[in-house]
């Protein structure tokens, strides 16, 4: 049975886990819905827990390792809760639950160390902390169970026939169950097929949006137009998560007018990188890889351009330097990367300082004929400002 200087040990150690997964959380979320979002906790570009939230370990089955962590240190709370409440028959049974849990979520950070330092090469302290609070219940929950493991099953069973006979136990549950359901639905994903488009915009909207494409100022752009009517710039990063989600969303936009109006819709890419290793106007790195993807994309030619941004805007979350190259190569073609990097990434350079000029201070930035856009806007709005800027086309021209 546990002490109660031992139940004092573990819920400490579980407030601490949970602060520090909630807030891992709140950083993960953020930084999917804002590219230009700056963490407390990234220091450099080895300290730094943005760099481990966006990787391919940042997530588990699409949902946010922060996520999973805040609901086992939830669950913990709740057995601890249980130990205090319950029956003395169940409670003495909590810690041996407990050490079961924890050895679990031992293998687990332990593993997710093994990938920051050995594979990202980054340390997220809310990592840190939270795996410190995981090695505290393991070590005291140990120390606090005094039976046989071998005999947890059978003590399982038993205790679940006394939760099931208990109202408050089984209401409990139900609403752990469905709080933890929610934050997995309802957090933002990464990449993927672009989310379902809500309904068509509303009359009101309509006409906020020519009021807004009417009235805000033009700004002038040295990029021609080739005799498109509408010409739409994008400032870009191949790793910024709105930048993958604008492209996924606007692709069969752009494909309908090349169909119904050949030549009256021009988009032209520009690179914006949310380096510094390329990019001196944001103040740290938020995408690793970007530089490099740049690079990458210029350097492919014709339909492998094409799969090869395809696979970027898809494959975000595992993007690194060495895995660009890799898909460089492998799908987009190219050959001479390294030979041809330092010039390309002038090129990369010289959009960025049109970026720096026209006061681009995140990804995706749009200038649609000189209207500035900042960020992924809905499809919806976003087809029907590219509708009104035809339609104006047309009446100037008459």
């Amino acid at each position: 049975m546990m002490t109660s200087r031992q139940r004092a040990w573990l819920f400490g150690f579980c407030l601490v886990g949970l602060a520090a997964t909630t807030a891992a959380a709140y950083v993960h979320y953020h930084l999917l819905r804002d590219p230009a979002y700056t963490s407390g906790c990234d220091i450099n570009a080895t300290i730094s827990c943005s760099q481990v939230y966006l990787s391919r370990y940042g997530t588990f089955a699409g949902v946010p390792v922060a996520i999973l962590g805040a609901v086992w240190f939830a669950a913990v709370l709740l057995l601890l809760l249980g130990a205090q409440l319950g029956p003395s028959n169940v409670r003495d049974n909590v810690a041996g639950y407990l050490f079961a849990l924890s050895t679990l979520g031992l293998a687990a950070v332990l593993y997710l160390a093994y990938v920051s330092f050995f594979k990202l090469h980054a340390v997220c302290l809310l990592c840190l902390t939270t795996d410190a609070a995981v090695i505290g219940v393991f070590l005291i929950s140990g120390a606090g169970t005094n039976f046989p493991m071998t005999t947890l099953p059978r003590r399982a069973a038993h205790d679940l026939r006394v939760w099931s006979g208990s109202p408050l136990a089984i209401a409990i549950t139900v609403l752990f169950l469905g709080a933890a359901a929610s934050a997995v639905a309802f957090f933002p994903r990464e990449t993927g097929s672009a989310p379902p488009e809500a309904a068509p915009i509303t009359q009101d909207q309509r006409s906020e949006i020519e009021r807004y494409m009417a009235t805000a100022p033009r700004i002038p752009l040295i990029v021609p137009a080739e005799g498109a009517k509408v010409l739409i710039v994008k400032f870009n990063d191949y790793q910024c998560p709105a930048c993958g989600q604008s492209y996924l969303q606007y692709k069969p936009i752009f494909a309908k007018y090349a169909s119904q109006a050949p030549g009256a819709v021009r988009l032209v890419m520009k690179d914006y990188p949310l380096n510094t290793d390329c990019n001196p106007n944001v103040g740290r790195t938020l995408h690793p890889a970007a530089c490099d993807a740049a690079v990458a994309v210029r350097l492919a030619k014709g339909h492998a351009r094409e799969a090869l941004e395809e696979w970027f805007y898809t494959h975000q979350p595992e993007m690194t330097p060495a895995s660009v190259r890799q898909a460089a190569r492998d799908i987009g073609g190219v050959t001479d990367f390294d030979a041809k990097y330092r010039t390309t990434l002038e090129l990369v350079k010289g959009d960025i300082g049109l970026g720096q000029q026209l006061h681009v201070t995140t990804t995706p930035t749009f200038f649609m004929n000189g209207v500035q856009i900042v960020g992924a806007m809905r499809a919806a709005p976003f087809d029907e400002a590219i509708a009104y800027e035809l339609s104006h086309a047309v009446t100037n021209k008459q």
